[in-house]
């Protein structure tokens, strides 16, 4: 049986915490898996809570974070060594950046026979300036000539990272897109969303619009804010917005908000009925999709937006901004309204126009749950990533 070691930058609600924990758990009995996590920020919800419902013991790895620091990441690096050393896998397979530099260092300099790396997302623009980034594209470059594959989760990134950002080869890159147990979003959902819209005490008349996910600067929740704003003044339906997660954003949100003259509350500690919720991080995803009529993101770079994904399998209309993978994710104007990167007005007018026509709203959701229930389920993202690793072991490297 061959064995993989799955190194993940650390166990955050996200994506990637969904996949490699879902790959763990199924890619069982043909591989045997051990997964390695480092330590998350304060700022982020853990996931460990996915990996004890899967029943998957994992290895911490607490000097591997996100941050750069060559004491704590030469210590992991050599962590990482060792259990390669102990463990012997025929694969080790990262995933996200920090991960994937110390993983596959450690695997290349111990002579594993298979390197893969998955980009869950990428740090070459709207993060960091021209020369920071200049140097994480020459590591990246670096990496993946010691890299037997690269997994690129939608057509659009794997585009990015060989033509664009030239990572790569072209060749080297297999598209994988990300896979989650979305039955979750089909159980129970007229419970689910009486629960939600009865905790925010949301009537039945309010049109509820959420945001889901880290606040950082590229979810740039600056400009929903703004846009939140101008609907509540213009719509004739009442309007109540939601931002869920937390980070490092939040205080500025909340100066933001006052400064835009919008009713909010943090609802952890003040739970009482305001315009615009923060309702920190909430693990049961689902219930938030069941209670929302409205889905929004308005980020500056994305991979594959999990949010949109839960969305469409929830049936709920979504008005986003065009970047990264979504068009891979969505069909524009079908399941999503999309708009260009802080355009404040064109977003604005999507939005209005959903949350003033219910008609509107149920016809954008017909094809929602079809686009998403076999492109996104995770027994398509094991038998993917089954192929692949019996490719590679078996010495293909043409995908």
């Amino acid at each position: 049986m061959p064995r993989v070691l799955r190194i993940i930058n650390r166990l955050n609600l996200g994506g990637p915490t969904f996949n490699a924990a879902l790959l763990t758990r199924y890619l069982a009995p043909e591989f045997e898996t051990i997964l390695v996590a480092g330590t998350k920020m304060d700022s982020e919800e853990s996931s460990e809570f996915i990996c004890d419902q899967l029943g998957i013991q994992y290895v911490r790895l607490p000097e591997m974070s996100r941050e750069i620091n060559f004491k704590k990441d030469r210590a992991a690096y050599l962590k990482i060594k060792q259990l390669i050393a102990d463990f012997k896998p025929d694969i080790v397979h990262t995933h996200a950046a920090k991960a994937g530099t110390l993983g596959r260092l450690a695997a290349h300099r111990m002579k594993v026979p298979v390197i893969v790396h998955t980009f869950h997302g990428h740090v070459f623009h709207s993060y960091f300036n021209s020369f920071k980034t200049q140097i994480f594209l020459n590591i990246e470059r670096y990496l993946a000539r010691r890299s037997s594959a690269i997994v690129a989760i939608s057509d659009f990134q794997k585009d990015e990272l060989a033509n664009e950002f030239k990572i790569c080869r072209p060749e080297k890159i297999k598209v994988i897109p990300l896979g989650f147990d979305l039955n979750r979003f089909w159980d129970d959902m007229d419970e689910k969303r009486r629960s939600f819209r009865s905790q925010y005490f949301i009537g039945d008349d309010e049109v509820a619009i959420g945001i889901i996910g880290r606040l950082v600067p590229v979810k740039n929740h600056g400009m929903f804010l703004e846009v939140i704003r101008d609907v509540m003044n213009r719509a004739t339906k009442k309007v109540r917005a939601f931002i869920i997660g937390d980070g490092e954003e939040l205080q500025k949100l909340f100066a933001m908000c006052r400064t835009l003259n919008i009713d909010f509350t943090y609802f952890p500690t003040h739970p009482q009925k305001a315009s615009l919720v923060f309702t920190s991080w909430m693990k049961d995803a689902e219930r938030a999709m069941a209670g929302l009529d409205i889905v929004a993101l308005t980020s500056l770079n994305e991979g594959t937006p999990v949010s949109l994904i839960e969305a469409q399998a929830a049936e709920k209309p979504i008005v986003s901004t065009n970047v990264g993978g979504i068009e891979n994710v969505v069909i524009k104007n079908e399941t999503a309204f999309l708009s260009e990167s802080n355009d404040v007005k064109g977003f604005s007018e999507h939005l209005l126009e959903l949350v003033e026509n219910e008609t509107a709203r149920n016809k954008m959701i017909q094809k929602s749950r079809q686009n998403v229930e076999n492109k996104f389920h995770y027994t398509r993202l094991v038998s993917d990533v089954k192929s692949l690793y019996n490719q590679l072991l078996n010495g293909d490297k043409a995908f």
